[in-house]
Formats: structure tokens, C-alpha cells, sequence
């Protein structure tokens, strides 16, 4: 009998994950430290992948090696997704939030006080878990222009 792993579950230990994008663990930990990527640590702090994170990777690669898009555009890319509007947040937490009033870093980089996200564990907030996938991002976007 098989067990079928769920897509954010963290199994991929940051050599296998560098393996299968074919990249280097260096690649993987600027991504990190761009905040193009949110890994789980376990208690040891050794970095985890899941599927979803490699399906996040090589939306980003693909941007950057075909599309030539740099890692600073892919951060205002993620930066211009309207997550107040998909999380709902209120006028008043909007007015607290720099991922509402900047356009350099994607939600999960920046997150404010005072603000809904100021708890939340980002790695599993739905902003960042919806969006791991390019075409999401896409119908996301073409979604909210037929909405105004």
C-alpha cells in the first residue's frame, strides 16, 4: 500500500531539493535569503522541502532563465499580489502593513505589526501556499482585473 505525500509536506532535504532543480544548496539558500522562498527548519535548522516549495523553485528559475527576469522583479512581482484582499484585511490593518504600502518584497518578507499576519507563521499562510505554482499566480492576477 502507498501512502500518498501531501504537496506541502517537508521531505526534501536541501541537497535532494538542489539535485532535482539542478542547482547548487548555494542557489537554494540566496533564494532563501532573498525571500523568494520560505524552507522548513526542523529543530536542527537543517532546511526541508516539500513539493510544492520545488513547484515554487522552478516557477522562479523559469523566470529568471527563460523569461530573464531578475530576482529583484520576481520580488515585485510577488510584492504586487494584493494579499490584504485575499487574506481580508481591514482598512485599519492595511494602514499598519508595509506589504500594502511597498512594492519591494512579497508579503511573507515584510510582515507588519498590528496586522493579521503579525502571528502567522508564513510558510503556511495561504498567500504564500497558493501561489508556489506560476500559473496561480496568473489566474490570480486575471481573476482580480475581471472582478474591477
Amino acid at each position: 500500500m502507498f501512502y500518498e505525500i501531501p504537496n506541502d509536506e517537508p521531505i526534501y532535504p536541501i541537497s535532494t531539493a538542489a539535485k532535482l532543480l539542478n542547482i547548487s544548496v548555494h542557489t537554494l539558500r540566496m533564494y532563501e535569503k532573498e525571500k523568494l522562498i520560505i524552507p522548513f527548519k526542523k529543530n536542527t535548522n537543517h532546511r526541508l522541502y516539500s513539493a510544492s516549495d520545488i513547484e515554487r523553485l522552478k516557477c522562479i528559475r523559469n523566470a529568471i532563465n527563460e523569461s530573464k527576469i531578475s530576482i529583484n522583479g520576481i520580488k515585485t512581482i510577488y510584492s504586487m499580489m494584493p494579499c490584504w484582499e485575499f487574506i481580508g484585511c481591514s482598512e485599519e490593518e492595511r494602514n499598519y502593513c508595509p506589504a500594502y504600502s511597498s512594492h519591494s518584497e512579497p508579503c511573507w518578507a515584510v510582515k507588519g505589526e498590528n496586522t493579521i499576519c503579525s502571528k502567522k507563521e508564513c510558510r503556511n499562510c495561504d498567500v504564500y501556499n497558493k501561489f508556489s505554482e506560476c500559473s496561480n499566480i496568473k489566474s490570480f492576477i486575471k481573476n482580480l482585473s475581471r472582478v474591477k
